[in-house]
């Protein structure tokens, strides 16, 4: 008899322990991809900031490298790139004609000359994120979606704010224009709407 009750003390302490093991490991956002939100879902506050979110992303320091085609565009007026360069399979041209032999580390010196960055690049062919055309609902849809984010996870989708081609955005060079409102004040409503649901905004 006393065994018997040892031995179902034991069990219960494991499955006692796994259970506090399980909640542990789902309160990890590296551990489910998902950061721990820091705020309540609100869909109407959610809404509110992606469309703050989007007159950025639809400005042409991201939309022209996020084109409908495989030719980056160019200029305040998003026309096609004038040397007709290809993405490839890497996002980072074909041949000769690769990103980096004419877009250097930094910025060229001179008005509309070359912008720089270190990894200059389209998104490559296979995950292609064309934000050119696409609506608020339809590009929300798409940026929360691992298949078509570049794999990216909630908390990834977080950093994501501060990458270098994102940054670059607002130091484009001379005789460019830059994003419609601070580079502070776009990462905080990409926050807010991360954080908040990140609700997409009604079908028009």
């Amino acid at each position: 008899m006393k065994r018997s009750i040892t031995i179902m003390a034991l069990l219960l302490s494991l499955v006692g322990v796994m259970a506090f093991g399980l909640n542990a490991v789902n309160q990890q956002p590296g551990l489910t991809g998902k950061p721990v939100p820091k705020t309540k879902k609100d869909s109407v506050a959610s809404v509110k900031a992606f469309e703050q979110v989007y007159k950025v992303l639809m400005s042409p320091r991201c939309m022209n490298c996020h084109p409908s085609g495989d030719v980056p565009l160019q200029g305040d007026d998003s026309h096609l790139h004038e040397m007709l360069p290809k993405r490839g399979h890497d996002g980072k041209g074909v041949f000769a004609m690769k990103c980096a032999n004419c877009h250097q580390p930094n910025n060229t010196v001179g008005v509309h000359t070359p912008p720089g960055n270190p990894d200059w690049h389209l998104p490559p062919a296979n995950m292609k994120m064309v934000f050119q055309g696409k609506t608020a609902h339809e590009l929300a849809k798409q940026l929360v979606d691992p298949k078509q984010n570049g794999n990216k996870s909630m908390k990834q989708l977080l950093e994501h704010a501060d990458d270098g081609l994102v940054l670059a955005g607002w130091n484009p060079g001379e005789g460019r224009t830059t994003p419609p409102m601070s580079h502070a004040a776009f990462k905080k409503a990409w926050e807010t709407w991360i954080k908040t649901g990140a609700y997409a905004p009604k079908r028009k």
